[in-house]
C-alpha cells in the first residue's frame, strides 16, 4: 500500500500505536525479523511520509464503541485525521453503523486498491512495478510478484496486475 501512497494516490494516517500493534503483530507471526529490523522499517515509513503519523487523538478513545476496544485507537485516529476510511482486513470489528457515525468507511486492502488503479491505473501500474523492483530477498519475476499478492489474499488487484505482467 505504501508504495501505492508514494505515488500520490491516497494519504496513509498511522499514530504510535498503530505502529506498535502491527509491529507486535509481525514479531508474533514471522520469527524470521526482528524488532530491529522492524522498528528500522518503522522509520522509514515515519520518514516517507512525515504528515502521516498523527497524534492528540487519545482523549477521542474512551467514547468510542467497538466490539474490540483494543481497536477504538485506530478509529479515533481516523476521526481526528479525518480520515474517510480506515483499511483493514479486520472489517468485522469495524461496523458501518458506528462508522457512518464519523463519516468513515472501512475497506479491505483488495477493493481500495482496485479503486486506486480506477483513479490513476499507470500510476498504480507504475508503483506495483517500483516495489516488485525493490524486492531483493528474493527478488520476485512478475509472475511470482503477482502469486504473493495472490496469496495475501488479493484477487482484485491480482486480476488488475495480470492484465499488466509486462509492466511490472
Amino acid at each position: 500500500l505504501l508504495s501505492l501512497a508514494a505515488a500520490g494516490l491516497f494519504r496513509p494516517i498511522w499514530s504510535n500505536i498503530i505502529h506498535e500493534e502491527w509491529i507486535t503483530n509481525l514479531l508474533a507471526n514471522r520469527p524470521d525479523l526482528t524488532r530491529a529490523q522492524l522498528e528500522a522499517a518503522r522509520r522509514a515509513m515515519d520518514r516517507a511520509f512525515p504528515a502521516a503519523s498523527v497524534s492528540g487523538f487519545e482523549s477521542l478513545i474512551p467514547a468510542l464503541s467497538l466490539s474490540d476496544p483494543g481497536d477504538r485507537h485506530v478509529l479515533a485516529a481516523a476521526i481526528y485525521a479525518r480520515a474517510d476510511l480506515i483499511i483493514t482486513v479486520n472489517l468485522k470489528d469495524f461496523p458501518t453503523a458506528v462508522l457512518s457515525s464519523h463519516s468513515i468507511v472501512a475497506a479491505h486492502p483488495d477493493p481500495f486498491v482496485d479503486c486506486l488503479f480506477d483513479l490513476d491505473e499507470p500510476a498504480a501500474i507504475a508503483a506495483m512495478a517500483r516495489m516488485r523492483n525493490r524486492l531483493r530477498a528474493p527478488s520476485l519475476s512478475p509472475d511470482d510478484f503477482i502469486d504473493s499478492i495472490a496469496q495475501a489474499g488479493m484477487p482484485l488487484t491480482v486480476s488488475r496486475l495480470r492484465r499488466h505482467t509486462s509492466r511490472i
